[in-house]
């Protein structure tokens, strides 16, 4: 079914053209039409034009009409913008059909829209790093982002690592919130973490080593958000170096300390991250999570 999808750049510059040429290529092979903003491969300092001509582009692709508005990439930039976001007019698009998608810095627009509006947001693919690849894009990533563009979308499932498997069967309901771990963390204390009591949150994140991991995790523990969560999902956390001085301090060193530091269960392995392999989750929507052994799902029902 083909998708009017609007590209634009709200955080960091394309460094490489090609890669935004190839995921517009790949999108209009889906059926797609796709229109890519004027400012999309502008560029300023690191960031994809100064702040002005971001925001201006965020807004343009609230005012596109487009089924779809996905960012080229994340980085970082966002934050800069949140004060003067139009959120109401955003709020409004979502809720005549526009589906922002994107990940990373885009963690930190999907938090503002949710405690400035309620609306719900795409956590899934960026064109770069997704769409815009060597060779095809993966299978998942791209029936998930379908699943989504088509409102056919029920849910997502994946399996637990064996040793994590929970002794029994549970489910709970909630809002599904959360996105990059970092630049969730940067949002405590401002009017820009939404307050989600029995939420969902799934976190993940990029060239954190694991002790900083801990670090942002036990921020959002002190901070009390943490506590009122019914449950957390862990994605995946990539591309760090272990060094000598971590004397066997690793990633499952930080699982383990978060689930003897709260009450909700803590999962780990949905496949979502800076990873070729994500499924596409509604930031902000009511949700339903199952577990039994290994088999976890999330469901959230048809969202047109």
């Amino acid at each position: 079914m083909k998708k009017h999808i609007y590209i634009y750049s709200p955080s960091s510059a394309i460094r490489d053209k090609a890669v935004v040429r190839r995921g517009v290529a790949r999108l209009k092979a889906l059926g797609h039409e796709v229109e890519l903003d004027e400012a999309a491969l502008a560029s300023h300092m690191r960031f994809a034009g100064d702040d002005e001509t971001r925001l201006a582009a965020v807004h343009r692709a609230a005012a596109s009409g487009a089924d779809v508005a996905l960012i080229t990439r994340g980085g970082y930039g966002l934050t800069r913008l949140l004060p003067a976001i139009r959120y109401q007019a955003v709020a409004k698009a979502v809720e005549r059909g526009t589906h922002f998608v994107g990940l990373s810095d885009f963690t930190a627009f999907q938090t503002a829209v949710l405690a400035e509006t309620g609306a719900v947001t795409w956590a899934g693919p960026a064109l770069g790093e997704d769409f815009g690849v060597e060779g095809e894009p993966d299978e998942i990533m791209q029936a998930c982002f379908e699943d989504l563009v088509s409102g056919q979308g029920e849910g997502a499932g994946w399996q637990l690592p064996k040793a994590q498997a929970p002794a029994t069967a549970f489910e709970v309901k909630g809002t599904l919130w959360g996105g990059n771990l970092s630049v969730l963390a940067s949002m405590v204390g401002t009017p820009w973490l939404p307050k989600v009591n029995g939420g969902i949150l799934f976190l993940e994140d990029v060239h954190e080593h694991p002790y900083r991991v801990e670090r942002m995790l036990t921020q959002l523990l002190y901070a009390g958000v943490l506590a009122k969560q019914k449950a957390v999902i862990l994605g995946h956390f990539t591309n760090y170096k272990p060094v000598p001085h971590d004397r066997g301090f690793r990633l499952q060193t930080v699982v383990d300390r978060l689930r003897s530091q709260i009450k909700a269960p803590v999962l780990t392995n949905l496949p979502f991250g800076h990873v070729p392999t994500k499924v596409s989750l509604p930031v902000g929507a009511k949700v339903h999570l199952a577990v039994e052994g290994r088999d976890a799902f999330l469901l959230w029902g048809h969202r047109h």
